[in-house]
């Protein structure tokens, strides 16, 4: 049964901001382009977290309300919010059939969370996920290393998503970016 799939994800946290970018395209399979402006950034919990996915697009609508549903249980802490999510998510028969991954953060924490029971703050403030995201990951590490103070998180967000897109078949340059 072909799926559709929703792709790349970047987040980064650099000179006290945060940012999250995601390109706009969904892919039937791995042949047709069935979307090209889809929003796979969402603002949760009043505004205070950004979330973004990569996967099974009606999965992860399913994982961001349940993981909207444990911000607001744990009010806002966004750390046990996570780990809460990843623990239902893996132990619970039906949710272990989601077919996604998510970026979390808030102005403190950038988190992945999987379905595996994963929930990883990277060392260098900067996640990457989908079919792109080790394009726009690379990209970003450069242009935030060699780049630095010049540019913003927002600007390497876009830019290290635009590198990925001119890569990487399932990424598109229809991009959202949200700052917190």
């Amino acid at each position: 049964m072909e799926q559709f799939h929703a792709t790349t994800i970047f987040a980064i946290r650099h000179n006290g901001k945060a940012a999250m970018a995601g390109d706009g395209q969904v892919t039937f399979g791995n042949a047709v382009v069935m979307k090209h402006t889809a929003k796979k950034v969402r603002r949760l919990f009043q505004g205070r977290v950004l979330a973004g996915f990569a996967g099974s697009v009606a999965d992860a609508f399913t994982l961001f309300e349940m993981f909207e549903g444990k911000l607001e249980e744990f009010n806002g802490n966004l750390p046990r919010a996570a780990v809460e999510l990843a623990k239902e998510w893996r132990s619970d028969k039906v949710l272990r059939r989601l077919e996604a991954m998510l970026i979390v953060m808030d102005d403190r924490h950038l988190l992945l969370i999987s379905g595996t029971g994963e929930v990883i703050e990277p060392d260098d403030d900067i996640l990457a996920i989908g079919s792109g995201g080790n394009y726009a990951l690379a990209a970003g590490r450069a242009l935030k290393q060699y780049a630095g103070e010049q540019l913003s998180a927002k600007e390497i967000a876009k830019a290290a998503l635009e590198i990925a897109a001119n890569i990487c078949v399932y990424t598109n340059e229809h991009i959202i970016v949200e700052e917190l």
